[in-house]
């Protein structure tokens, strides 16, 4: 959470399109950047004075960008950032209580922001998180929906909603247990406890920890590596084993079996499998 100053509030979002020889494409908001390139796309949160804290402007262009994001046939992953000295620290807690928000609209608010986490969750895009400083609050919740998190030596992260008089949103109940068990969830949402980077390793809620200075650096060389290695066998892995939540055993090998049987009829798989066997 953050009590920095609300921000101007501008809800469009601004379209460039480059020349399609260079395949990139633009999506441009005061506070949710997107570049789309080579297969990569580039979601930035842009509000490093409120150390990326989200309101009523960002939570309307996260839900736009990252809906359009996942259903473009150019894109291959994602890669998150956040600018300045934080990735995210949740809700704008002074902006919801300077403007007086009423529980119908925090209610509203919330549910903007889960379309976006619902998108990249169900998504067949593998997520990859560079997530370098803080992450707090709803920015947890952001942290959890990506597949791939990297955080710096110094990097903190949890929950401190309770501090605040709050419960935790933005699908940090629903995925934090999953993550790392309900016991070493409940020290989080029970202590306002800010793991560090190694402590945040150690219980497997991100998956590498290098140099404060090399987060974004790594991030994009997994991305790449990603986009360019079978990206839709990759992409429809992250599907299988997030589509776990809310069905049956049953209906996931259903899911499992019709999958690999696409795959191997697809376009990635013949080819790779012949250079594996020496075809």
């Amino acid at each position: 959470m953050q009590n920095g100053p609300p921000d101007r509030v501008n809800t469009s979002l601004r379209f460039a399109v480059a020349p399609l020889a260079q395949r990139k494409v633009r999506f441009m908001n005061d506070s949710v950047l997107c570049e789309v390139a080579d297969g990569i796309a580039r979601i930035t949160l842009n509000r490093p004075a409120s150390l990326n804290a989200f309101n009523e402007e960002t939570a309307e262009a996260w839900a736009r960008v990252t809906t359009e994001t996942v259903t473009r046939d150019d894109v291959r992953v994602i890669l998150l950032s956040g600018n300045g000295r934080a990735f995210c620290a949740g809700g704008d807690v002074r902006s919801m209580a300077v403007g007086g928000f009423s529980e119908d609209r925090i209610f509203e608010l919330a549910q903007q922001i889960n379309q976006g986490q619902l998108a990249l969750l169900e998504s067949a895009v593998p997520v990859v998180a560079a997530a370098h400083g803080t992450t707090a609050g709803g920015g947890l919740g952001i942290l959890l929906n990506s597949d791939y998190a990297i955080v710096g030596e110094s990097s903190k992260i949890g929950s401190i909603y309770a501090k605040l008089g709050l419960t935790p949103d933005l699908t940090v109940p629903a995925l934090l247990a999953r993550a790392i068990g309900e016991r070493r969830a409940m020290q989080l949402v029970l202590q306002d406890r800010m793991l560090s980077a190694a402590e945040a390793l150690d219980w497997g809620l991100v998956a590498e920890v290098v140099p404060d200075d090399e987060v974004l650096e790594r991030a994009e060389q997994l991305a790449r590596f990603i986009a360019d290695n079978a990206p839709e066998a990759r992409g429809q892995a992250k599907r299988l084993v997030r589509a776990t939540y809310g069905r049956s055993f049953a209906e996931t090998l259903e899911d499992e079996g019709r999958t690999i049987g696409r795959a191997l009829a697809g376009n990635e798989a013949p080819g790779l499998i012949s250079t594996f066997i020496g075809g």
